[in-house]
């Protein structure tokens, strides 16, 4: 009896990261962000969010090298004026894929390192309150056209 309970203990040792591996329920799609102009010193990072699973999720931060801080924001328009503003969470439910976009949710890049250049990546990692932390590459692009188009309104995301 002694000898199967070391070899249960170590089996079920063993396969705890494959089933960790198999409830990573966010999937992230296409990370980017434009490049930066020498003398600005903000940027900030768009992808979609997939949640694969059965329950809401929330991205509740961010963090990376690339800048001084990492924030969630959005823009809301104020007496007329568009502004952005820090969030606490960006909510990603099941089905309800969460598109963070010029002119919508972002991860804000306050006080850049260096100018983001086109062709170039640089890592993030997102932190989930389910998922947990989630590392990404994202891809700095030249800005172009399609970014403005880009910028169509999504009521559907939500932000807290």
């Amino acid at each position: 009896m002694n000898i199967k309970l070391p070899a249960l203990s170590l089996l079920l040792a063993l396969s705890a990261p494959a089933f960790a591996a198999d409830t990573a329920t966010i999937k992230v799609d296409k990370p980017w962000a434009r490049e930066s102009p020498p003398t600005v010193t903000n940027g900030a990072a768009y992808m979609t969010l997939v949640n694969t699973g059965k329950e809401a999720d929330r991205l509740v931060g961010a963090s990376g090298e690339v800048s001084a801080t990492v924030e969630l924001h959005t823009h809301l328009m104020e007496d007329g004026v568009m502004k952005m503003r820090p969030i606490k969470a960006i909510e990603v439910n099941p089905g309800e894929p969460a598109v963070l976009r010029p002119g919508g949710l972002h991860i804000m890049l306050i006080g850049l390192k260096k100018p983001l250049m086109a062709g170039e990546n640089f890592p993030l990692r997102l932190r989930f309150e389910k998922a947990g932390e989630i590392p990404v590459e994202v891809k700095v692009r030249k800005m172009e056209s399609e970014d403005s188009a880009q910028q169509s309104h999504h009521p559907d995301h939500k932000a807290q």
